[in-house]
Protein backbone atom coordinates (compact mmCIF):
# COMPACT_ATOMS: atom_id res chain seq x y z
CA UNK A 1 0.00 0.00 0.00
CA UNK A 2 1.25 3.58 -1.15
CA UNK A 3 2.41 5.50 1.86
CA UNK A 4 0.33 8.94 2.42
CA UNK A 5 4.26 10.58 1.87
CA UNK A 6 4.31 8.74 -1.36
CA UNK A 7 1.54 9.89 -2.54
CA UNK A 8 1.74 13.36 -1.06
CA UNK A 9 5.57 13.78 -3.21
CA UNK A 10 3.43 13.37 -6.44
CA UNK A 11 1.39 16.85 -5.48
CA UNK A 12 4.28 18.70 -5.55
CA UNK A 13 6.04 20.78 -8.52
CA UNK A 14 8.66 19.49 -10.32
CA UNK A 15 10.88 22.18 -8.93
CA UNK A 16 10.78 21.77 -5.48
CA UNK A 17 9.90 17.69 -5.17
CA UNK A 18 13.53 17.55 -4.19
CA UNK A 19 14.60 18.90 -0.63
CA UNK A 20 18.20 20.70 -1.24
CA UNK A 21 20.53 20.70 1.72
CA UNK A 22 20.81 24.25 3.33
CA UNK A 23 23.36 26.62 1.97
CA UNK A 24 25.19 27.52 5.19
CA UNK A 25 26.34 25.44 7.95
CA UNK A 26 27.48 21.91 8.19
CA UNK A 27 26.34 18.76 9.91
CA UNK A 28 27.47 17.65 13.16
CA UNK A 29 28.31 19.55 16.56
CA UNK A 30 31.55 20.80 16.97
CA UNK A 31 34.00 20.13 20.06
CA UNK A 32 33.57 23.31 21.66
CA UNK A 33 31.87 26.54 21.17
CA UNK A 34 31.90 27.14 17.84
CA UNK A 35 32.95 30.54 16.59
CA UNK A 36 31.32 30.75 13.04
CA UNK A 37 32.78 32.98 10.68
CA UNK A 38 30.76 31.34 7.76
CA UNK A 39 27.58 34.04 8.18
CA UNK A 40 27.27 37.32 5.89
CA UNK A 41 24.88 38.74 9.49
CA UNK A 42 25.08 42.37 10.75
CA UNK A 43 26.69 43.80 13.79
CA UNK A 44 23.72 43.78 16.18
CA UNK A 45 25.97 46.25 18.36
CA UNK A 46 25.20 49.00 15.38
CA UNK A 47 21.92 48.35 15.30
CA UNK A 48 20.06 51.76 16.03
CA UNK A 49 17.83 50.67 18.64
CA UNK A 50 16.90 54.00 20.79
CA UNK A 51 16.08 55.74 16.93
CA UNK A 52 13.88 52.64 15.65
CA UNK A 53 12.33 52.57 18.79
CA UNK A 54 11.46 56.70 18.62
CA UNK A 55 10.74 56.52 14.75
CA UNK A 56 8.36 53.23 15.19
CA UNK A 57 6.48 55.32 18.52
CA UNK A 58 6.20 58.48 16.59
CA UNK A 59 4.12 55.94 13.68
CA UNK A 60 2.25 54.81 15.84
CA UNK A 61 1.35 57.79 17.62
CA UNK A 62 0.42 60.03 14.54
CA UNK A 63 0.21 58.05 11.90
CA UNK A 64 -1.73 54.23 13.20
CA UNK A 65 -4.66 55.36 10.75
CA UNK A 66 -2.79 55.25 7.56
CA UNK A 67 0.28 52.86 8.86
CA UNK A 68 -2.07 50.17 10.38
CA UNK A 69 -4.39 49.62 7.83
CA UNK A 70 -4.60 47.89 4.87
CA UNK A 71 -2.37 50.46 2.12
CA UNK A 72 0.23 50.98 -0.13
CA UNK A 73 3.54 51.16 0.57
CA UNK A 74 4.57 54.97 2.01
CA UNK A 75 5.56 56.74 -0.67
CA UNK A 76 8.01 59.09 1.28
CA UNK A 77 10.21 55.86 1.71
CA UNK A 78 9.97 55.49 -2.41
CA UNK A 79 11.40 59.64 -2.68
CA UNK A 80 14.15 58.85 -0.55
CA UNK A 81 15.25 55.79 -2.56
CA UNK A 82 14.40 58.25 -5.73
CA UNK A 83 16.80 60.92 -4.31
CA UNK A 84 19.65 58.74 -3.63
CA UNK A 85 19.91 56.77 -6.87
CA UNK A 86 19.87 60.44 -7.98
CA UNK A 87 22.35 61.54 -6.11
CA UNK A 88 24.65 58.78 -7.48
CA UNK A 89 23.22 60.13 -11.03
CA UNK A 90 20.83 57.54 -11.74
CA UNK A 91 17.83 58.65 -13.65
CA UNK A 92 15.33 57.41 -10.80
CA UNK A 93 11.95 58.72 -10.98
CA UNK A 94 9.00 57.20 -8.37
CA UNK A 95 7.39 55.08 -10.66
CA UNK A 96 10.19 52.85 -11.30
CA UNK A 97 11.09 51.91 -8.19
CA UNK A 98 9.15 48.96 -6.20
CA UNK A 99 9.63 48.19 -2.33
CA UNK A 100 10.13 44.40 -1.38
CA UNK A 101 10.78 42.55 2.11
CA UNK A 102 14.57 42.63 1.27
CA UNK A 103 16.34 42.31 -1.48
CA UNK A 104 15.88 38.58 -1.40
CA UNK A 105 12.01 38.89 -2.47
CA UNK A 106 13.14 40.79 -4.93
CA UNK A 107 15.53 38.16 -6.52
CA UNK A 108 13.15 35.45 -5.86
CA UNK A 109 10.53 37.51 -8.28
CA UNK A 110 12.65 38.35 -11.32
CA UNK A 111 13.03 35.03 -12.47
CA UNK A 112 9.19 35.03 -11.68
CA UNK A 113 8.38 37.06 -14.45
CA UNK A 114 11.29 36.34 -17.38
CA UNK A 115 12.26 32.86 -16.78
CA UNK A 116 10.86 30.29 -18.38
CA UNK A 117 12.17 26.76 -18.33
CA UNK A 118 15.22 26.35 -20.28
CA UNK A 119 15.99 30.08 -20.79
CA UNK A 120 19.44 31.14 -20.21
CA UNK A 121 20.96 33.50 -17.47
CA UNK A 122 23.92 33.92 -16.81
CA UNK A 123 26.14 34.21 -13.60
CA UNK A 124 29.28 34.96 -11.70
CA UNK A 125 31.19 32.64 -10.52
CA UNK A 126 31.79 31.86 -7.54
CA UNK A 127 28.17 34.17 -6.71
CA UNK A 128 25.80 34.17 -4.16
CA UNK A 129 23.77 31.09 -4.13
CA UNK A 130 20.73 32.43 -2.20
CA UNK A 131 20.17 34.24 -5.26
CA UNK A 132 21.17 31.77 -7.81
CA UNK A 133 19.20 29.17 -6.77
CA UNK A 134 16.29 30.64 -6.92
CA UNK A 135 17.16 30.83 -11.05
CA UNK A 136 17.47 27.33 -10.86
CA UNK A 137 14.04 26.75 -9.45
CA UNK A 138 12.47 29.10 -12.20
CA UNK A 139 14.16 26.45 -14.68
CA UNK A 140 16.89 28.31 -15.89
CA UNK A 141 20.06 27.24 -17.38
CA UNK A 142 22.96 29.01 -16.15
CA UNK A 143 25.97 29.83 -17.67
CA UNK A 144 29.13 30.80 -15.07
CA UNK A 145 31.60 33.67 -16.28
CA UNK A 146 34.28 34.01 -13.94
CA UNK A 147 35.48 36.20 -11.52
CA UNK A 148 38.72 37.74 -10.92
CA UNK A 149 40.65 40.57 -8.69
CA UNK A 150 38.54 43.00 -10.80
CA UNK A 151 35.39 41.35 -10.85
CA UNK A 152 33.32 40.06 -14.00
CA UNK A 153 35.70 38.56 -16.71
CA UNK A 154 33.51 40.76 -19.43
CA UNK A 155 35.73 39.28 -21.96
CA UNK A 156 34.67 35.64 -21.32
CA UNK A 157 31.62 37.65 -20.95
CA UNK A 158 31.44 38.91 -24.74
CA UNK A 159 32.37 35.86 -26.23
CA UNK A 160 29.60 34.05 -24.70
CA UNK A 161 27.60 36.35 -25.53
CA UNK A 162 28.68 36.43 -29.14
CA UNK A 163 28.34 32.51 -29.11
CA UNK A 164 25.11 32.54 -28.25
CA UNK A 165 24.10 35.39 -30.31
CA UNK A 166 25.46 32.90 -33.01
CA UNK A 167 23.52 30.08 -32.55
CA UNK A 168 20.37 32.73 -32.18
CA UNK A 169 19.91 32.39 -28.18
CA UNK A 170 19.35 35.65 -25.80
CA UNK A 171 19.99 35.12 -22.31
CA UNK A 172 17.23 36.77 -20.06
CA UNK A 173 19.34 38.53 -17.55
CA UNK A 174 23.12 38.60 -16.54
CA UNK A 175 23.22 38.22 -12.43
CA UNK A 176 26.19 40.74 -10.89
CA UNK A 177 27.30 42.14 -7.77
CA UNK A 178 29.69 44.44 -8.83
CA UNK A 179 30.37 46.00 -5.39
CA UNK A 180 31.67 44.81 -2.36
CA UNK A 181 31.08 41.57 -4.01
CA UNK A 182 29.61 38.44 -2.22
CA UNK A 183 32.15 36.15 -1.79
CA UNK A 184 34.65 37.37 -2.79
CA UNK A 185 34.62 41.18 -2.36
CA UNK A 186 36.16 42.15 -5.38
CA UNK A 187 34.64 45.33 -7.12
CA UNK A 188 34.27 45.59 -10.64
CA UNK A 189 36.73 48.10 -12.45
CA UNK A 190 35.17 51.33 -14.38
CA UNK A 191 36.31 50.01 -17.28
CA UNK A 192 34.34 46.64 -17.14
CA UNK A 193 31.71 48.02 -15.95
CA UNK A 194 31.54 50.98 -19.20
CA UNK A 195 32.23 47.22 -20.93
CA UNK A 196 29.55 45.14 -19.60
CA UNK A 197 26.60 48.19 -20.05
CA UNK A 198 27.43 48.38 -23.76
CA UNK A 199 27.32 44.66 -24.22
CA UNK A 200 23.75 44.51 -22.50
CA UNK A 201 22.78 47.19 -25.21
CA UNK A 202 24.22 45.33 -27.78
CA UNK A 203 22.91 41.99 -27.44
CA UNK A 204 19.84 43.04 -25.79
CA UNK A 205 20.33 41.71 -22.10
CA UNK A 206 19.14 42.82 -19.33
CA UNK A 207 21.45 43.41 -15.96
CA UNK A 208 20.25 42.59 -12.61
CA UNK A 209 22.88 44.56 -10.81
CA UNK A 210 22.85 43.30 -6.79
CA UNK A 211 23.92 46.39 -5.08
CA UNK A 212 23.47 44.96 -1.52
CA UNK A 213 26.92 45.95 -0.19
CA UNK A 214 27.67 49.34 -2.15
CA UNK A 215 27.22 51.85 0.90
CA UNK A 216 29.83 49.79 3.45
CA UNK A 217 33.26 51.29 1.65
CA UNK A 218 36.39 51.37 3.51
CA UNK A 219 38.69 52.70 1.25
CA UNK A 220 39.15 54.22 -2.41
CA UNK A 221 36.85 56.24 -4.42
CA UNK A 222 33.08 55.29 -5.37
CA UNK A 223 32.40 54.27 -8.69
CA UNK A 224 29.20 55.00 -10.70
CA UNK A 225 26.91 51.78 -10.35
CA UNK A 226 25.70 50.29 -13.66
CA UNK A 227 22.43 51.83 -13.49
CA UNK A 228 24.00 55.31 -13.63
CA UNK A 229 26.13 54.21 -16.52
CA UNK A 230 22.82 52.60 -18.32
CA UNK A 231 21.11 55.01 -20.53
CA UNK A 232 18.98 52.47 -22.38
CA UNK A 233 17.04 50.82 -19.38
CA UNK A 234 18.83 47.64 -19.35
CA UNK A 235 20.26 47.70 -15.82
CA UNK A 236 17.44 46.34 -12.97
CA UNK A 237 18.77 47.99 -9.77
CA UNK A 238 18.18 45.97 -6.59
CA UNK A 239 19.10 47.47 -3.21
CA UNK A 240 18.38 46.58 0.16
CA UNK A 241 18.36 48.18 4.18
CA UNK A 242 19.56 45.05 5.37
CA UNK A 243 23.15 45.90 5.14
CA UNK A 244 22.90 49.47 6.66
CA UNK A 245 20.06 49.44 8.80
CA UNK A 246 19.08 45.91 10.36
CA UNK A 247 18.03 42.65 8.44
CA UNK A 248 15.64 42.03 10.21
CA UNK A 249 13.04 44.82 9.01
CA UNK A 250 13.06 43.06 5.83
CA UNK A 251 13.04 46.13 3.32
CA UNK A 252 14.80 46.46 -0.25
CA UNK A 253 13.62 47.46 -3.41
CA UNK A 254 14.18 47.33 -7.29
CA UNK A 255 14.97 50.06 -9.85
CA UNK A 256 13.92 49.12 -13.18
CA UNK A 257 12.12 50.38 -16.52
CA UNK A 258 8.06 50.78 -15.80
CA UNK A 259 7.42 47.65 -17.81
CA UNK A 260 9.52 45.58 -15.32
CA UNK A 261 8.17 47.35 -12.70
CA UNK A 262 4.11 46.54 -13.57
CA UNK A 263 5.45 42.59 -14.07
CA UNK A 264 6.69 42.53 -10.35
CA UNK A 265 3.83 44.15 -8.78
CA UNK A 266 1.66 41.52 -10.74
CA UNK A 267 3.22 38.41 -9.21
CA UNK A 268 3.78 39.87 -5.54
CA UNK A 269 1.09 38.84 -4.23
CA UNK A 270 0.85 40.57 -1.47
CA UNK A 271 0.98 43.78 -3.43
CA UNK A 272 2.88 46.52 -2.13
CA UNK A 273 5.29 46.12 1.30
CA UNK A 274 3.71 47.33 4.26
CA UNK A 275 2.72 51.01 5.66
CA UNK A 276 3.89 50.51 8.71
CA UNK A 277 7.24 49.29 8.52
CA UNK A 278 7.77 51.86 5.37
CA UNK A 279 6.51 54.72 7.41
CA UNK A 280 9.41 53.48 9.94
CA UNK A 281 12.36 53.28 7.97
CA UNK A 282 11.80 56.59 6.27
CA UNK A 283 11.34 58.21 9.45
CA UNK A 284 14.75 57.28 10.82
CA UNK A 285 16.37 57.67 7.25
CA UNK A 286 15.06 61.42 7.09
CA UNK A 287 17.17 64.44 8.00
CA UNK A 288 20.85 62.91 6.77
CA UNK A 289 19.81 60.08 9.87
CA UNK A 290 20.71 56.97 7.01
CA UNK A 291 24.09 58.71 6.05
CA UNK A 292 25.61 59.32 9.20
CA UNK A 293 24.74 55.71 10.43
CA UNK A 294 25.98 54.50 7.58
CA UNK A 295 29.38 56.46 7.71
CA UNK A 296 29.58 54.89 11.34
CA UNK A 297 28.98 51.58 9.56
CA UNK A 298 31.31 51.67 7.53
CA UNK A 299 34.49 52.96 10.44
CA UNK A 300 33.01 49.96 12.27
CA UNK A 301 33.50 47.33 9.37
CA UNK A 302 36.72 48.75 8.24
CA UNK A 303 38.84 47.71 12.08
CA UNK A 304 36.94 44.58 11.96
CA UNK A 305 38.12 43.83 8.19
CA UNK A 306 41.91 45.14 9.42
CA UNK A 307 41.62 42.91 12.51
CA UNK A 308 40.64 39.99 10.79
CA UNK A 309 42.88 40.45 7.49
CA UNK A 310 46.09 40.66 10.23
CA UNK A 311 44.68 37.30 11.93
CA UNK A 312 44.98 35.74 8.41
CA UNK A 313 48.78 37.14 7.77
CA UNK A 314 49.77 35.52 11.46
CA UNK A 315 47.60 32.89 11.95
CA UNK A 316 47.31 30.74 8.23
CA UNK A 317 49.76 28.99 6.00
CA UNK A 318 51.82 31.20 3.29
CA UNK A 319 50.24 30.06 0.98
CA UNK A 320 46.95 31.35 1.98
CA UNK A 321 46.48 34.47 -0.32
CA UNK A 322 43.47 36.97 -0.18
CA UNK A 323 42.62 40.61 -1.43
CA UNK A 324 42.09 43.31 1.47
CA UNK A 325 38.32 44.51 0.26
CA UNK A 326 38.02 48.03 0.17
CA UNK A 327 34.17 47.54 1.54
CA UNK A 328 31.40 44.67 2.33
CA UNK A 329 31.75 41.89 4.68
CA UNK A 330 33.85 39.24 3.35
CA UNK A 331 37.51 38.33 2.61
CA UNK A 332 37.70 35.27 0.02
CA UNK A 333 40.89 33.54 0.85
CA UNK A 334 42.47 31.04 -1.71
CA UNK A 335 44.07 28.15 0.19
CA UNK A 336 47.76 26.62 -0.06
CA UNK A 337 47.73 23.95 -2.81
CA UNK A 338 46.59 20.65 -2.61
CA UNK A 339 44.32 21.71 0.58
CA UNK A 340 40.19 20.84 0.56
CA UNK A 341 37.89 23.50 1.94
CA UNK A 342 35.64 21.35 2.95
CA UNK A 343 38.12 19.33 4.38
CA UNK A 344 39.56 22.26 6.33
CA UNK A 345 36.41 23.00 7.40
CA UNK A 346 35.81 19.58 9.07
CA UNK A 347 39.22 20.12 11.04
CA UNK A 348 37.94 23.64 12.29
CA UNK A 349 34.96 22.42 13.10
CA UNK A 350 36.41 20.31 15.29
CA UNK A 351 38.83 23.19 16.81
CA UNK A 352 35.45 25.24 17.25
CA UNK A 353 35.01 27.29 14.17
CA UNK A 354 34.07 27.47 10.75
CA UNK A 355 33.36 29.24 7.74
CA UNK A 356 31.94 29.08 4.18
CA UNK A 357 33.48 26.88 1.96
CA UNK A 358 34.14 27.92 -1.57
CA UNK A 359 31.99 25.08 -2.77
CA UNK A 360 29.03 26.65 -1.69
CA UNK A 361 29.34 29.53 -3.50
CA UNK A 362 29.23 27.70 -7.00
CA UNK A 363 26.61 26.65 -9.34
CA UNK A 364 28.47 24.14 -10.57
CA UNK A 365 29.83 20.99 -8.60
CA UNK A 366 33.10 20.63 -8.76
CA UNK A 367 34.32 24.26 -8.21
CA UNK A 368 35.61 26.13 -5.09
CA UNK A 369 36.53 23.51 -2.93
CA UNK A 370 40.55 25.77 -3.27
CA UNK A 371 38.67 28.52 -1.42
CA UNK A 372 37.11 29.76 1.65
CA UNK A 373 34.95 33.04 2.39
CA UNK A 374 35.00 34.82 5.74
CA UNK A 375 32.86 36.78 7.11
CA UNK A 376 34.06 39.99 9.17
CA UNK A 377 30.79 41.30 9.90
CA UNK A 378 29.29 39.73 12.84
CA UNK A 379 31.67 38.33 15.25
CA UNK A 380 33.55 40.68 17.54
CA UNK A 381 37.39 42.08 16.90
CA UNK A 382 38.05 39.21 19.95
CA UNK A 383 35.82 36.21 18.40
CA UNK A 384 37.45 37.23 14.69
CA UNK A 385 41.09 37.21 15.75
CA UNK A 386 40.41 33.22 18.27
CA UNK A 387 38.14 32.29 15.28
CA UNK A 388 40.93 32.76 12.63
CA UNK A 389 43.52 30.99 14.94
CA UNK A 390 41.92 28.13 15.88
CA UNK A 391 41.13 27.48 11.69
CA UNK A 392 44.93 28.30 11.31
CA UNK A 393 45.38 25.71 13.76
CA UNK A 394 42.97 23.21 11.58
CA UNK A 395 45.57 23.13 8.80
CA UNK A 396 48.27 21.47 11.22
CA UNK A 397 45.38 18.80 11.51
CA UNK A 398 44.99 18.35 7.62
Amino acid sequence: MTSTADRLIDLFATRVREVTPPLFGAAGEPVRPLVSLAYGLADPALFPRAELMAAAAHVLAYESAESLNYAMSYPGLTDQIVARLQAEGVDAQPERVLVGYGSGQILALLPEIFVEPGDIVIIEGPSFLGAVKRFVQSGARLITVPVDEHGMNVTVLADVLRSLAAEGRRPKFIYTIPTFHNPTGVTLSLERRRQLVALAAEYGVLVVEDDAYLDLRFAGEPLPSLAALDHEGWVIRVGTYSKILAPGLRIGWVHARREIIDRLLMVKAEGTTGPFITRVVARFSAAGRLERHIAALCQHYAAKCAVMAEAIRRHFPAGARFLLPSGGFFIWVTLPAGVSANALLGAARTRGAEFLPGTACFAEPGHGDDAIRLAFSFQSSAQIEEGIARIGTAFNDL
